[in-house]
């Protein structure tokens, strides 16, 4: 059998088999955000746990500029940031200490991304924060308000992230040039943004709804620049299945545990549009205990959660869709329900082996509903 970066290039077969989606059936891959400081030891584990699609791991632990919003922002073009005591900010300076950090501490991240992925051709997925939760978190310069408030603000940002965002694609390209890459953009902060309750940094006021035109087409710039597939991910609630729909992103990526009952007909019809379904179904087993408040509303998933119980739950809401059976191993990939940094190495681990074993065994229970349908 070969290794996990030994394997012949599978993108003929993808391409062959199922052209609508670039996974094989039985695929699992994660959010984003590990545990530890170490990024070649991430590197390895994720070369390891999911091999199928592996992705570029995120650290957060490392500090400011390792973060989501850290790392996305210092990406950005002609549009310098710098930290404050709460997070961010734009910048009315030229780049300085805190983006110069975040820039050393992604180029050390790829650095081990290209060590341990040497040779590799298979799916490899990246992560960006989204512009809209972008704009939610970066404060503006001088001022008591997030760059959210102002609509120019936001435009320049999601010019400038998609441009930067694009720069990063084609890095990566370079340092592993058979990988098919997937880009996947964190839009936490978007519900929030769609309902008008983003505050600001202070906390007395709230940012005013933004139109449904303006929130598609400011995501649609970013999302079209990579020329690759992309993933909307929001760990939110409710989950904005028409806006990433009308965005024209590739595949939108949730939390299986928070669709509400509106929201199963809107996953329906996201999956009926053909996009692919990352399906969040696990958090690792140290972190069913955490404090209310640190994971969005819903139960977390039981710490004695099993593969075969994992793979159910996906099969279960593909049946309560009422959808033919034989689709759903093919469009949906099987992850985390979120991040996870705040779980510990070896929970985190654990995490990634129980989604790629629910992953392999996803097809055969859907095969066997399929006879019996």
């Amino acid at each position: 059998a070969c290794g996990p970066l030994a394997c012949p290039d599978p993108k003929i077969d993808l391409v062959t088999e199922n052209p609508a989606f670039p996974w094989q059936p039985g695929t699992a891959t994660a959010i984003g955000s590990l545990p530890g400081t170490d990024p070649l030891e991430a590197a390895r584990l994720i070369a390891t746990e999911l091999e199928d699609f592996p992705h570029l791991p995120e650290l957060p632990a490392r500090g400011p500029g390792a973060d989501m919003i850290g790392r996305t922002a210092a990406l950005l073009i002609d549009i310098p940031v710098e930290t404050t005591t709460g997070g961010w900010r734009l910048s009315p300076e030229r780049p300085g200490r805190d983006a110069r950090r975040a820039r050393s501490l992604l180029a050390q991240d790829l650095d081990a991304l290209e060590e341990a992925f040497d040779g590799y051709t298979g799916l490899l997925k990246l992560q960006l924060a989204g512009p809209w939760t972008l704009a939610a978190a970066l404060e503006q310069p001088h001022s008591l308000k997030v760059a959210l408030a102002d609509p120019g603000a936001v435009a320049d940002l999601a010019s400038s992230l998609a441009e930067g965002g694009a720069a990063h694609v084609a890095e990566v390209a370079r340092r592993i040039p058979g990988a098919t890459l997937v880009v996947q953009y964190d839009e936490p902060g978007l519900p929030a943004v769609i309902d008008g309750a983003v505050p600001s940094p202070s906390g007395l006021t709230r940012v005013r709804a933004v139109e449904e035109e303006v929130l598609r087409d400011r995501l649609r710039l970013v999302l079209s620049a990579s020329g690759r597939y992309t993933v909307v991910h929001c760990c939110g609630q409710p989950f904005p299945f028409q806006l990433a729909r009308g965005s024209g992103a590739s595949a939108v990526s949730f939390d299986l545990a928070l669709i509400r009952a509106e929201g199963w007909d809107q996953l329906a019809e996201t999956a009926e549009a053909g996009l692919g379904l990352f399906a969040g179904v696990s958090v690792a087993p140290d972190l069913a205990s955490r404090p209310p408040g640190r994971r969005a509303a819903g139960p977390p998933p039981a710490p004695g959660d099993t593969p075969a119980a994992m793979a159910r739950s996906v099969s279960g809401a593909w049946r309560r869709m009422g959808l033919p059976p034989s689709d759903c191993a093919p469009q949906v990939v099987i992850t985390p329900a979120c991040g996870l940094a705040g779980a510990s190495p070896q929970g985190a681990a654990e995490a990634l082996k129980h989604v790629a074993k629910a992953a392999r065994i996803l097809p055969e229970i859907m095969e066997e509903r399929s006879l019996w349908s």
